[in-house]
């Protein structure tokens, strides 16, 4: 692997960021800079922790260390997507669905990465 931009984890992260970001500006402007910016920071220090992870291969546990950092901001993450769509600020069902799923398929794969990676394959 070259750069952190091969990593399946991180195209996913990015996206994910980048949807949220995108949709977090759509919010009730009560929100936008409350839970707006909470979950805008959440979701971009998943893709944020895998580069600083990447970054520091070389010592194993600091890259597994950022990957659990990152795993850790996608629970974040659900956690205000959640709060959003239950206080119906977020109010787009397929939105709040399609993203979910994103996330806890974005979860599973970090889980296996993190297993990999501590394995040293």
């Amino acid at each position: 692997m070259q750069s952190y931009k091969d990593l399946e984890i991180y195209k996913l992260a990015h996206k994910i960021a980048v949807d949220i970001h995108n949709i977090s500006l759509t919010l009730p402007s009560f929100e936008m800079y409350e839970e707006g910016s909470q979950i805008r920071r959440a979701s971009k220090a998943i893709s944020a922790n895998i580069v600083e992870g990447f970054g520091r291969k070389r010592y194993r546990q600091d890259y597994i260390r950022f990957l659990v950092y990152a795993h850790s901001s996608c629970d974040e993450t659900k956690e205000h997507l959640e709060c959003l769509f239950e206080t119906k600020s977020l109010k787009d069902n397929k939105i709040f669905e399609d993203l979910m799923e994103e996330l806890d398929k974005l979860s599973k794969k970090m889980n296996k990465f993190i297993q990999a990676v501590d394995a040293g394959v």
